[in-house]
């Protein structure tokens, strides 16, 4: 108690809870946080242990500690897990495929056909080992590397002039002695594993950062001849000899990180979950019934109980009725697994574990069973989007460089037959596979339309397709001049103008004779009766011949089709007058018209009330 007389309270006479309120703001320690700005900054029990390994260090050190883990890791998951392979296997396939093909635009068609030519050719023997062409090269360190190592490597090498042979080459053809080796980034490693301020993670940076030497172990560091073979043996390799792709995610980060690394949590989930569930329903599947004891007030196993032991195993013999011990009842035993979420946590997990190479679920489970169309096309747009965008990054990094290295080899090698370089300059394209579309009807309509507002070029539609357009188009003119030397030209199809013609005018309610349409076309007369093709009497032109503002002859000369004797006489609105093949008229008897023409005229008096 304070007593009602003292002028001074001690703090220390006051209750806790009390003593905050008293203390001035101001003498508190300078340095103290008293208002958090971010909640998601607090540490408390429900964040500490989420955000237990969060740290400061740079990307170099994040990784140097754990990219060895991570890549065994990955590797071990892609060799055992079919969901992971798949997946990785798809995306290499959608990204290359059969590999992307060089264009060469500039203003001299020579020079561009004759280096497409040797490039391509060169592509089927630049592997230095003779095992990869260079779609195989692509695929390997830009896509499936990319997913279980984090980074691909491409060494620059020399071959000898008998090494460049393959069985399909000429002994005097001239070739250049530039060859490609993929490299597994496991050799890229420091000399004696020992880091400086100069040398990290195996390459040798200058004072600005940039590379300058590769330091590339001969042998893999886990491989049974690294004892034999020199565990700290390397090749000190430019780095304009190297090509080192990896997806850099911080400022100053030397090597790449798996990209499929944030998913292997989510893969171990998968494997579990799927694995339990199968042993929880195989080990129900194996019992057939369970007995159950009713006990009267002993214990179970007395003399008034059954002899049979808990969880005892009884045989059940087949084809046969059995009789239970007393005080007890047979049923057949349920199994609960698999559940009724199982589908839809495996979903859950396939669909999570997909965003790390941003692949839809419908793709990376190869099931689009409950997609409708609209979805299935939203979540491929998505997708290919990303394809689209490796892709520019492969061609920036890598390809380009293969071959910018390539042709100035080329142009230096006597016997290659490249004449001189544009003096306009070069440019290149590289043309990758195209993707089916789903709906290749929908597609051609619309592909046409583009090309019908000028929206887009033969050049692009073909690029979308994975093909050249020049050669497309060389190859379309020669089957046409074939066709057309052998006589097996459509000549049904010789006629689009005039059978555009006669379509409108049929259309227009223009009399029309088939014998004349036929001949128009370039057919012959056959058949030779005098049926008139029917008409729309809803069109326009219809209307303005009925109500006598345009006669038959005028409506003809709109359509592009030749006048004729009777075209200056107004039709009448009962029907229209039958035509000959030759063109004479031939006046219908107004008492006794023809059925079809009295058909006709009903049909349009029926429409216009």
């Amino acid at each position: 108690m304070i007593a009602a007389n003292t002028d001074r309270i001690r703090i220390s006479d006051l209750p806790r809870r009390r003593i905050s309120a008293l203390v001035d703001k101001k003498t508190r320690p300078a340095g103290r946080v008293t208002v958090r700005s971010y909640d998601a900054a607090a540490t408390n029990r429900h964040t500490k242990q989420h955000f237990l390994y969060a740290d400061g260090r740079d990307a170099d050190s994040l990784i140097r500690e754990d990219i060895a883990t991570l890549r065994n890791r990955c590797r071990y998951e892609i060799r055992n897990n079919s969901y992971a392979k798949g997946m990785v296997e798809t995306k290499r396939n959608d990204l290359v495929g059969s590999g992307p093909r060089l264009q060469v635009i500039s203003e001299d068609a020579d020079f561009n056909r004759r280096v497409e030519l040797l490039f391509s050719m060169w592509c089927g023997r630049c592997d230095i080992e003779g095992r990869l062409t260079f779609a195989d090269m692509i695929g390997l360190a830009g896509s499936l590397q990319q997913d279980e190592s984090g980074e691909g490597l491409l060494v620059f090498e020399s071959a000898e002039q008998a090494a460049r042979r393959s069985w399909t080459d000429s002994p005097n053809e001239p070739d250049v002695t530039l060859r490609l080796r993929v490299v597994e980034p496991d050799r890229l490693a420091s000399p004696g594993f020992y880091d400086d301020g100069r040398v990290r993670d195996g390459i040798e940076y200058d004072a600005n950062g940039r590379a300058v030497y590769y330091y590339i172990l001969k042998t893999h560091p886990g491989s049974d001849r690294t004892a034999a073979a020199g565990m700290y043996d390397y090749d000190k390799v430019p780095a304009s000899q190297v090509i080192h792709l990896y997806r850099a995610e911080r400022p100053g980060q030397s090597r790449g990180v798996p990209w499929i690394s944030p998913g292997l949590p989510v893969l171990a989930y998968l494997r579990r979950f799927t694995l339990a569930t199968v042993a929880a329903a195989e080990q129900a599947a194996n019992i057939s019934a369970v007995i159950e004891h009713e006990t009267t007030g002993s214990e179970f196993g007395d003399d008034n109980s059954s002899d049979i032991e808990e969880m005892d195993e009884i045989e059940i013999a087949r084809n046969a009725m059995l009789t239970l011990p007393s005080n007890a009842k047979m049923q057949q035993f349920k199994p609960e697994q698999p559940s009724s979420t199982y589908k839809e946590f495996k979903r859950e997990l396939i669909n999570e574990f997909a965003r790390c190479v941003n692949m839809p679920y419908n793709v990376a489970a190869a099931n689009s069973s409950g997609y409708n169309y609209a979805s299935g096309r939203l979540d491929w747009q998505v997708y290919y989007r990303f394809i689209r965008t490796v892709r520019r990054w492969l061609a920036e990094h890598m390809l380009d460089r293969i071959f910018g290295q390539w042709l100035r080899e080329a142009m230096l090698t006597e016997g290659m037959g490249i004449p001189r370089a544009p003096a306009g300059g070069v440019t290149i394209q590289w043309i990758w596979p195209g993707a089916e579309h789903v709906d290749p009807l929908k597609e051609a309509a619309a592909q046409g339309k583009r090309l019908d507002n000028t929206t887009t070029t033969l050049a692009a539609e073909y690029a979308l397709q994975g093909k050249d357009w020049e050669v497309e188009v060389r190859q379309k003119a020669k089957e046409k001049q074939l066709l057309e030397e052998l006589g097996l030209t459509d000549e049904g199809k010789v006629g689009d103008a005039a059978m555009e013609n006669i379509a409108r005018g049929v259309r227009a309610g223009v009399p029309i004779g088939v014998g004349e349409a036929r001949t128009a076309l370039g057919l012959s007369d056959e058949p030779p009766d005098d049926k008139l093709l029917r008409f729309n009497d809803q069109d326009v032109l219809q209307y303005h011949i009925e109500s006598g503002v345009l006669t038959i002859n005028e409506v003809r000369e709109v359509l592009g089709l030749s006048k004729v004797d009777w075209g200056d006489v107004p039709v009448r609105k009962a029907g229209v007058t039958p035509v000959n093949i030759s063109g004479s008229n031939q006046e219908a008897d107004e008492e006794e018209p023809d059925e079809s023409e009295t058909d006709a005229a009903e049909g349009t008096e029926d429409t216009e009330k």
